[in-house]
C-alpha cells in the first residue's frame, strides 16, 4: 500500500491541485491542523506528507519550522515533528490569556463597531443558536469562534487582534467545544446571548461583566476535559 494511503494526512489535506507555492503550503497544514482533523500528538511524516504535496523534503520541514514557532508544531531531535499537544494545566493557561486578549479589545470595540459588524456578530450568534438546537458541535466550535473574534474586531487594535488569534490557534487543535457536553455548549450559549445584548446596546460595563462571566464558566468547562483521550498531554 502506498505511503499516501497510509498517511493520516492524505485525507484532509486539500493537495488535489498543482503549484502550491511554500506560503500555500504553510496555510494548507495550518488549516488542517486548526480544524481538528489531526488531533494533537498526531505524527507529520515529512516523507508522505512531501508526496502528497508533490513536493520535496526542504518545503515541508522550512513549512513545519514556520508552524513550530506559531506553537502549532513539536520537533523532536531524532523522533521528528508532530501536531503540538498542551499538558492540561498549558492548555488552561492558553485560556486565561485569550480572555485577557479579548476583555482588552471589548470596550473599544463596542464603541467603534459599525453597524455592518454589529449585524455580523448577530448572524454569527443565530449560528451559534442553530449549533445548539441541532447538536452540532463542530459547527458551534467554529462559529464560537467567529462570534468571539467578531466582538473584538471592531476595536481597531490590530496588534492585538493577531495576539489573540495566535492564541485562539493553539488551543484550537483540541477542539475543545467538540468534546464537551451539550448541556455545556448550551449554557455558553446563554452568556453569548447576554454578551450580544450588551454589545448592541453599546454597555460597556455590563459586557465586560457578563464577558468575565462567561470566560470563568469557560474555564470550569476546559477543567472538565477528559485527560485521558490523548487531546492533551501528561504533566511532566
Amino acid at each position: 500500500m502506498s505511503a499516501r494511503r497510509h498517511s493520516a494526512w492524505a485525507l484532509p489535506l486539500a493537495v488535489n491541485r498543482a503549484g502550491f507555492s511554500q506560503q500555500g503550503i504553510v496555510d494548507e497544514l495550518r488549516r488542517v491542523i486548526l480544524d481538528g482533523a489531526v488531533p494533537p500528538g498526531t505524527p507529520i511524516p515529512v516523507s508522505e506528507v512531501a508526496e502528497l504535496f508533490g513536493v520535496s523534503h526542504i518545503p515541508i520541514r522550512e513549512s513545519l519550522k514556520t508552524l513550530t514557532g506559531e506553537g502549532l508544531v513539536a520537533h523532536q531531535t531524532n523522533v521528528g515533528y508532530a501536531v503540538a499537544q498542551l499538558t492540561a494545566s498549558e492548555l488552561a493557561e492558553m485560556y486565561i490569556v485569550r480572555e485577557t486578549l479579548e476583555s482588552a479589545a471589548l470596550a473599544a470595540a463596542v464603541v467603534r463597531a459599525t453597524d455592518a459588524e454589529r449585524a455580523h456578530v448577530t448572524h454569527a450568534n443565530q449560528l451559534l443558536e442553530d449549533a445548539v438546537t441541532v447538536d452540532d458541535p463542530q459547527a458551534y466550535h467554529r462559529q464560537s469562534r467567529i462570534f468571539h473574534m467578531g466582538l473584538t474586531r471592531p476595536s481597531g487594535m490590530l496588534r492585538l487582534i493577531h495576539m489573540l488569534e495566535s492564541a485562539w490557534n493553539i488551543t484550537e487543535p483540541v477542539q475543545v467545544m467538540v468534546h464537551v457536553e451539550h448541556s455545556q455548549r448550551a449554557r455558553l450559549h446563554e452568556d453569548h446571548g447576554e454578551m450580544l445584548d450588551a454589545f448592541l446596546a453599546r454597555d460597556v460595563d455590563r459586557l465586560l461583566t457578563t464577558s468575565a462571566a462567561h470566560h470563568r464558566r469557560l474555564n470550569e468547562v476546559v477543567a472538565t476535559l477528559p485527560v485521558d483521550t490523548g487531546l492533551v498531554a501528561d504533566e511532566g
